[in-house]
């Protein structure tokens, strides 16, 4: 992998630019057919791309085909999505003499794109949070050109993919500039901290996306920075649940903590239990049948060990399965600790271990477990096995629902459907803005920002707020919520 130089940066940034100027005036339709574009040659690239990934991910080819085609569906749905037009949010009020608190003006709002946008690889899905993957998508949808860090991990699967698309998209008209790749640690910095660029959007480790966040915020004119950094994804099991079905439990978190050899972010990395729970001998038994699986790279497998021999070291957590020196291959790895050791000092004992390793948390009554809940940083999910009588459900919703941005019931974790309603973010750390999803149709609107337009004459009024409306979007007119 080459850095890409100063000089071949800054054409990079002028194109997109110049490319934010022709998209902001591109109706949707038109936008919809360049998304669908890319995903179709990205689709007629699999014989291509697939070998690609295999060899520089290590990832199996089922996983690798089923990805990309969660890749081109979340292109095709992001296509569908702006051409119904209910992103913009576009409003009208129109000028009324007796409003309530007075004559009030002709009042439009509609939300814009925001410009270049700096979207950073992630490692562990090559292609659904890499190079045509979810960020680029959304960012394309909400109108905004993409300047791609490419991760070290795949290089040569960046640059294919991205060969692919930049043609795709060239192909069906869309200007020049509209996407580009660059390349190395030095430019991303350089990257989210030069002018053009107008937001940044990150998945990876804490380290690295609050140094990139820092560097938005310390701008002379701070930028947005959607950075998903990190989460141990708890699992809570009450005492009716652990129970009445403890093995089916077992299993469960066992497939999800290994899934992907345990790289993924919605990893289960905390698994809590009634003390006298049968449930962590039922999940030893079941990690004895998995067998290791080669991480994806030498950096991330570096990492994982010592994220795991921190905290196999700490003197209240025991070493139930597993090694704390994984080699090449690492098999899974369990480890247990008590509640009120979470509670007395949760930081250390509830740090991602990014990787085929989980936490057992044994706690003594409802008011333990609460008071675990409650020690939490913030994540992207949070589960619960329980029965809906167990009294201390509706508690442990309400806490869960403050530190988590998806609380699931009687599932696990892994797989994040790409949906209406998908919500992929939670309160720092799990990433860097709360109220935003980097999965989901609604991931859209972080590139975006309302314009309010007041008293302006029909004719020089954006499409989408024209009486006339050419570009057929809903609008609320005058209170009226669109049918």
């Amino acid at each position: 992998m080459t850095d890409t130089t100063p000089e071949q940066l800054d054409r990079v940034l002028d194109a997109a630019v110049a490319a934010a100027g022709v998209l902001r005036d591109r109706p949707p339709a038109e936008r919809a057919g360049w998304l669908r574009a890319g995903a179709d040659a990205l689709d007629a690239a699999a014989d291509r791309l697939l070998p690609l990934a295999q060899e520089e991910s290590r990832l199996p080819p089922p996983r690798l085909t089923g990805e990309l085609k969660r890749t081109t569906f979340q292109l095709r749905l992001f296509a569908e999505e702006i051409e119904a037009g209910a992103y913009l949010h576009a409003v009208i009020d129109h000028a009324d003499a007796d409003w309530g608190m007075g004559p009030r003006p002709d009042l439009r709002r509609m939300l814009v794109p925001l410009g270049p946008v700096a979207v950073w690889a992630a490692s562990n899905f090559p292609f659904a949070f890499s190079v045509a993957g979810g960020d680029t998508a959304s960012a394309l949808a909400a109108g905004c050109p993409v300047v791609l860090v490419a991760h070290p991990g795949h290089p040569r699967l960046s640059h294919a993919t991205a060969e692919v698309l930049v043609a795709a998209l060239e192909g069906a008209g869309a200007p020049a500039g509209v996407f580009a790749l660059v390349e190395g640690q030095d430019t991303g910095r350089a990257l989210i901290t030069d002018a053009r660029i107008t937001a940044g959007a990150f998945t990876g480790s804490l380290r690295g996306g609050r140094a990139l966040f820092d560097l938005a915020s310390g701008r002379e004119t701070p930028i947005p920075f959607y950075g998903e950094l990190g989460s141990t994804n708890p699992a809570f099991v009450t005492g009716g649940a652990a129970a009445a079905r403890a093995e089916e439990i077992a299993a469960g978190f066992a497939g999800s903590m290994t899934l992907g050899v345990g790289q993924f972010c919605t990893k289960p990395g905390l698994l809590f239990v009634p003390a006298d729970s049968a449930i962590p001998g039922l999940v030893v038994e079941r990690l004895r049948d998995v067998a290791g699986a080669p991480m994806l790279n030498d950096r991330i497998r570096s990492g994982y060990g010592s994220a795991l021999r921190t905290l196999a070291s700490h003197e209240v957590v025991e070493l139930l399965e597993g090694t704390v020196d994984p080699d090449d291959d690492p098999t899974p790895t369990l480890l247990r600790t008590s509640a009120a050791e979470v509670v007395a000092d949760p930081r250390p004992l509830t740090a991602e271990v990014f990787g085929p390793a989980a936490l057992v948390v044994e706690y003594a009554d409802d008011e333990e477990l609460l008071a675990a809940a409650r020690a939490l940083d913030g994540q992207l999910t949070a589960t619960v096995q329980a029965d809906p009588d167990d009294q201390v459900v509706p508690a442990l919703l309400d806490v869960l629902a403050e530190r988590a941005g998806r609380v699931l019931w009687g599932g696990w974790p892994t797989g994040v459907s790409v949906t209406y309603a998908q919500q992929h973010g939670g309160p720092y750390p799990a990433t860097t803005a709360v109220t935003t999803t980097s999965v989901g149709t609604a991931a859209i609107e972080r590139f975006l920002r309302p314009v309010a337009y007041q008293d302006l004459p029909e004719a020089l009024l954006p499409e989408p707020l024209q009486d006339a409306n050419p570009w057929s979007v809903p609008q609320r007119v005058d209170g009226a919520l669109p049918r």
